[in-house]
C-alpha cells in the first residue's frame, strides 16, 4: 500500500503540470485580456480611458507576452508560494486565495459530511424497506432535490428567513465582523448562519447518493451470499450492516474524487446568491474579467483535489473492501 500511494504521488506531479498547462491555455483562448476588459468596463459607465495606466499594467504583468511566456512565469514561482498578481485588486493571489481557502474548506467538510450522514442511512433504510410510504417518501424528495437548482433553493431560504423570521441569511456573518479578529461572537454569527450553504449545496448531492446507495443496497440484498448469511441464522440487522451496507458503500467512496472539486464548482452559483467568502465566486468573478493567474490557481487547486479524492477513495476502498487489495 505505501508504494502504491508512493507511484501514485509521483504520477500526481506530470498530471498536475499538464492539467495546468491545458487550463491556462483554455483560460487564455478568448480574445484580448483583463486591460481590454477593464477598458470596455471603463468606457461603458463613461469613465476616461487612461491609455499610458493601462499599458503600464500591460508591461508590469506581461500581458503583451507570449502565452507560453507568461505561463512560464506563473508557474516558476509555485515552488516559492508565488502565483501571481490578482488583477483587479492588485494583491498576490496566495493572499487572495488564504483569505477564502479556510472558509471554502470549512463549508466543503461540513456539507460532504451533511451529505453522508443522510444519504447512507435513507438510502439503506430505501432498499430493505422497498415500496413502503417511507421509501416513496424518500424517493419523492429525492428527484425533488435533484431538480431545484442550488441557486434557487438558497433564494427561498433567504426569502423566508427575512420575510417570516426577519433574519438576513446572507453571507457567513453580518458585514461588520468582515476582517475583525475571531472570537466567541464572530464564531456564533457564522455558526448561525452556516447552515444555510450546507443544506443548499449539500442538497442536490446527497439527494444522488440516496439513489446510488438504495440501488447498491438492492443489488446487494439480492446476491447469494446474502441469502447463506440468512439461512445460517446472521440477525437481520448484521446482514444489512456488515455484509450488504459494507459493499454497496463502494460506489460512495469512489465518488470522492469528483466530489470534492464538485463542492467549489458546484456550489459557485449558491455562493454568488448568498455572497459567501468562497473560491467559487472569486473564480467566477476571475474568468469574466480575464484575471488569469487567479482563474489558473483556483482551477489548480480543484485539479489537486481531485487527484487526491481519487486516490483518497482508492485507499478507503481498500480499507472496505478486503477484496480489494494495492501492491
Amino acid at each position: 500500500m505505501v508504494n502504491y500511494i508512493i507511484r501514485r504521488t509521483l504520477i500526481m506531479i506530470p498530471m498536475i503540470v499538464f492539467i495546468t498547462i491545458v487550463s491556462f491555455l483554455i483560460i487564455t483562448l478568448p480574445p484580448g485580456s483583463y486591460i481590454d476588459t477593464y477598458l470596455a468596463s471603463l468606457q461603458r459607465m463613461g469613465g476616461q480611458v487612461e491609455q499610458e495606466r493601462a499599458e503600464a499594467i500591460k508591461a508590469r504583468y506581461g500581458l503583451d507576452d507570449p502565452v507560453y511566456v507568461q505561463y512560464w512565469n506563473w508557474v516558476r514561482g509555485f515552488p516559492y508560494g508565488r502565483l501571481g498578481m490578482v488583477f483587479s485588486e492588485d494583491r498576490p493571489v496566495i493572499d487572495v486565495i488564504a483569505e477564502r481557502l479556510p472558509y471554502t474548506v470549512l463549508i466543503s467538510s461540513l456539507t460532504l459530511l451533511f451529505t453522508w450522514i443522510f444519504a447512507i442511512p435513507i438510502g439503506i433504510y430505501s432498499a430493505v424497506k422497498q415500496y413502503s410510504a417511507g421509501d416513496y417518501l424518500f424517493t419523492f424528495f429525492g428527484f425533488l432535490g435533484v431538480s431545484i437548482p442550488n441557486f434557487l433553493l438558497a433564494l427561498v431560504i433567504m426569502f423566508m428567513g427575512l420575510r417570516y423570521f426577519g433574519v438576513n441569511l446572507s453571507g457567513l456573518m453580518p458585514a461588520r465582523y468582515m476582517g475583525e479578529p475571531w472570537n466567541l461572537e464572530k464564531i456564533m454569527q457564522v455558526a448561525q448562519r452556516i447552515w444555510v450553504p450546507i443544506i443548499v449545496v449539500g442538497t442536490a448531492g446527497m439527494a444522488g447518493l440516496i439513489r446510488v446507495m438504495r440501488g447498491e443496497m438492492l443489488d446487494q440484498l439480492r446476491q447469494p451470499y446474502i441469502q447463506m448469511a440468512r439461512s445460517k441464522g446472521v440477525s437481520e440487522i448484521k446482514v444489512i450492516i456488515k455484509y450488504a451496507a459494507r459493499i454497496a458503500i463502494n460506489p460512495l467512496i469512489s465518488t470522492i474524487g469528483w466530489l470534492l472539486p464538485q463542492l467549489i464548482s458546484g456550489g459557485m452559483i449558491a455562493g454568488i446568491v448568498l455572497g459567501l467568502p468562497t473560491l467559487g465566486p472569486k473564480l467566477y468573478d476571475a474568468l469574466m474579467i480575464q484575471d488569469m493567474y487567479l482563474a489558473g490557481s483556483i482551477i489548480m487547486i480543484s485539479i489537486i483535489l481531485v487527484l487526491v479524492g481519487t486516490l483518497l477513495s482508492d485507499i478507503l476502498l481498500a480499507i472496505v473492501d478486503p477484496r480489494i487489495r494495492y501492491d
